[in-house]
């Protein structure tokens, strides 16, 4: 509606001026992944320390998270810092939550209808959990046509990987606050600080193996291909994993066939176990030990070998 006759018309207030673009976010300093591992290290023993002081159980969400996810987050950063910097931190951190739950929850429910106690069982949790890994990757992947390339796939990988290991974790330090034997938060503290340690050597580093396949193998148009790489990639993941996974019950059957006097082969031919002698506990350690050192030792020289590839190439 006009202003009325013979009244000077208003003026119009002058538009608000636009806020001047945003700047892009600066790269992570170098060296941050281990500033925030020692720091991250520092409030879990101190997390640690006052939960086991106080008893308060309020307490227990922040020691299972902070020991659960400090390892995988800190070797996620410096595959960031190392390899990622212009894939870009919302990329990053959407294959290590999208990825890690979806990779989680994929794993369980196949688990759940497919596997059942056999002699295959852990070369079948090898093959789904390295698949749901996969398609966890390739989903969060899907509007990102352009993300190609050995570099991009072992950093994207990893994401995903540490992301699966840091929310298995947590699930296996919660589990053992239900111990059977009266000690849940002595048990809750070993759990974490043997699956901390062992972290880089597992999810992370299969899954950083087999994202550097897919990504390698990607057609320019963002689809994922199949190829023979990508499909013997996959299995040679999932038999680490699943050899991983099965070091324990190796090692002992080595004790029994190298060791087992009669008496004891007799009790577990009927389903006993024996109990082991101070020389079989001590052989079990150095197989169980030593078998998963060379699971880890394939591992790391598998993914040495792809990042110097990445390293010589020119994709990202």
């Amino acid at each position: 509606m006009s202003d009325a006759p013979g009244r000077p018309s208003r003026p119009r207030p002058a538009p608000a001026p636009e806020p001047p673009p945003r700047a892009p976010s600066a790269a992570p300093r170098p060296g941050l992944w281990w500033r925030c591992l020692l720091g991250g290290l520092v409030l879990w023993v101190l997390a640690v320390v006052v939960t086991y002081t106080t008893q308060n159980s309020n307490l227990l969400p922040t020691l299972i998270l902070l020991g659960s996810f400090l390892v995988p987050c800190c070797f996620t950063l410096w595959a960031y810092e190392k390899h990622g910097r212009v894939l870009g931190v919302d990329l990053l951190l959407g294959c290590f939550v999208v990825g890690g739950i979806l990779g989680v929850l994929g794993a369980s429910v196949l688990e759940y209808y497919l596997l059942h106690p056999s002699l295959t069982l852990f070369l079948g949790v090898g093959l789904i959990e390295e698949a749901v890994k996969a398609l966890a990757l390739m989903f969060v992947l899907r509007r990102y046509p352009d993300v190609r390339g050995v570099r991009a796939g072992l950093v994207l990988g990893a994401a995903v990987g540490f992301g699966f290991a840091a929310f298995e974790s947590s699930g296996y330090a919660f589990n053992a606050l239900f111990t059977l034997h009266g000690r849940p938060l002595r048990d809750l503290v070993e759990t974490e600080i043997l699956r901390g340690v062992l972290a880089p050597f597992g999810h992370g580093l299969w899954t950083a193996v087999l994202g550097a396949a897919l990504l390698s193998d990607r057609g320019r148009d963002g689809r994922f291909r199949l190829t023979g790489r990508v499909l013997g990639t996959y299995v040679g993941v999932a038999v680490l994993h699943a050899l991983w996974d099965s070091v324990n019950g190796i090692a002992v059957w080595l004790v029994y066939a190298l060791t087992a006097n009669a008496q004891q082969r007799a009790l577990f031919d009927s389903g006993y176990m024996p109990h082991p002698t101070l020389e079989q506990r001590h052989l079990y350690t150095l197989f169980s030990d030593g078998g998963l050192i060379v699971v880890a030792l394939l591992g790391v020289v598998w993914l040495t070998a792809l990042t110097r590839r990445a390293g010589r190439g020119s994709t990202p």
